[in-house]
């Protein structure tokens, strides 16, 4: 099923659909729909759907893409034949209409000279990063749901060395690397004949001969298997995380290698972690940008305190650009 074969089922939020300034697409139950672009949520005015016939498009939808979709299976997640990611749920479970998530997939890839120009991060912030990643030390990106994670992570793989192997493993494809060394993998956890995880997959990169391992998001038992990659001999590699802080996001990492390791101590596991991840980097959404907000470097772990040591590399103290940030070398 081609996109322009979906587009007449979402007549309304067509022009939505097509705008490639538009980044995600809501539709809540009561039928009221917002957007966002550029970072900011805006409602969408004047878009109205029939609920019965949303319901129908999404059910064909669902079909045509080897999905179940119906009363007994009210919940969707799909990829778009364009990239973009479904996400539907019908009534009961909601009410009184179906609500809609469509978070499209971005044609244009950001570089890092083009996220200074949009105010995500500063000309001396992005020249310390690119730094760190030339030089081999292992970043967690952390940040909240559309906080530019991913965006920010697909730019700093440029900074990786021509000569350097990458293998890249994600759920839903989205990040593009220009690397002349590159083995990307995708999940496939929904398939019926195979259900090849996260974790499947990290376990076999490691007879890929990577050189650095880029993970899309690190949310599940996988936690264990990347934490031990980095402990390995590949250092260097570089993942995303949902956490509100950078000592939060260590603390995620920590709980979630913990689930499927409950023989460590979360002060072994925590231990492990600040002796492989270097730095942490912090994204947030302002009003007026995604942001890099705060980065630290890792140090170690007190036992004693139950707390990880690490220094203030930068940060962005206000959500106005008009007060300037700081940097520290170390």
């Amino acid at each position: 099923m081609s996109f322009e074969l979906i587009l007449p089922f979402f007549r309304p939020i067509q022009a939505l659909l097509l705008d490639d300034d538009v980044s995600e697409i809501m539709g809540n139950p009561d039928g009221a729909w917002s957007f966002e672009r550029n970072g900011r949520l805006m409602p969408a005015e004047g878009v109205r759907f029939d609920f019965r016939s949303l319901q129908t498009g999404l059910e064909v939808i669902a079909n045509h893409l080897g999905k179940q979709l119906d009363n007994e299976h009210p919940l969707l997640n799909a990829q778009l034949p364009d990239g973009s990611r479904l996400a539907a749920v019908l009534p009961p479970v909601v009410r009184p209409g179906p609500a809609v998530t469509i978070r499209k997939f971005r044609q244009k890839r950001y570089t890092i000279r083009e996220l200074i120009e949009g105010g995500s991060l500063t000309d001396e912030m992005a020249a310390f990063i690119r730094a760190q990643v030339q030089d081999g030390k292992t970043l967690l990106i952390s940040g909240g749901t559309g906080s530019g994670k991913t965006t920010l992570l697909n730019a700093l793989t440029d900074f990786i060395p021509k000569d350097e192997r990458i293998v890249l493993i994600e759920d839903t494809a989205e990040l593009r690397i220009s690397h002349p060394n590159l083995l990307a993998a995708e999940c496939q956890t929904e398939t019926i004949q195979s259900k090849i995880d996260y974790d499947t997959l990290l376990r076999a990169s490691l007879r890929w001969r990577p050189d650095r391992i880029i993970l899309g998001e690190v949310r599940g038992h996988e936690a264990r298997t990347l934490l031990d990659s980095f402990n390995t001999g590949h250092g260097g590699s570089m993942t995303t995380i949902h956490a509100n802080s950078p000592i939060s996001a260590l603390n995620r990492f920590g709980e979630l290698a913990m689930r499927s390791h409950q023989q460590n101590t979360r002060d072994d596991l925590a231990v492990e972690i600040a002796d492989s991840v270097h730095y942490v980097v912090q994204v947030r959404r302002f009003t007026n940008a995604r942001k890099v907000s705060a980065v630290i470097h890792v140090n170690g772990y007190s036992r004693q305190l139950k707390a990880y040591e690490y220094d203030s590399v930068y940060s962005l103290t206000e959500e106005s650009s008009l007060i300037p940030s700081t940097l520290r070398g170390l």
